[in-house]
């Protein structure tokens, strides 16, 4: 069981950035970042092999959103720039030791899920 301890959520205008941490206590091979915007469903931001280092990253947040993962200290990253009021959800991060599917911005290829952080971005 691999648990997933989220930080860094908070309220930002239009135009600005902010960092999300997500530390998991095991073994993972992959690692995402998802959102849920209010009344909507989950949806796949950013995503990442962790023993490769390949990315992958919804076509809304690419250039924006960059997703990383320090081997050291087992934690994932989301550093958001130029942040857009659509940003607006509730972030989760997720991870699988191993993949139940070959999409990594599919929610169901995630086994272990963080408890959730609210990014709230205004105009």
């Amino acid at each position: 069981q691999v648990q997933l301890v989220e930080s860094g959520g908070g309220s930002v205008q239009a135009g600005g950035s902010l960092t999300l941490s997500c530390a998991a206590s095991g073994y993972t091979s992959s690692m995402g970042w998802f959102r849920q915007p209010p009344g909507k469903e989950r949806e796949g931001v950013a995503a990442i092999w962790v023993l490769g280092g390949l990315t992958y990253y919804a076509g809304s947040v690419k250039g924006r959103f960059t997703i990383s993962h320090d081997n050291a200290k087992n934690t994932l990253y989301l550093k958001m720039n130029s942040l857009k009021p659509d940003d607006t959800a509730v972030y989760y991060c997720a991870a699988t030791e191993r993949p139940s599917s070959s999409d990594y911005l599919d929610k169901s290829r995630y086994k272990y899920w963080g408890q959730g952080t609210q990014v709230t971005v205004s105009s």
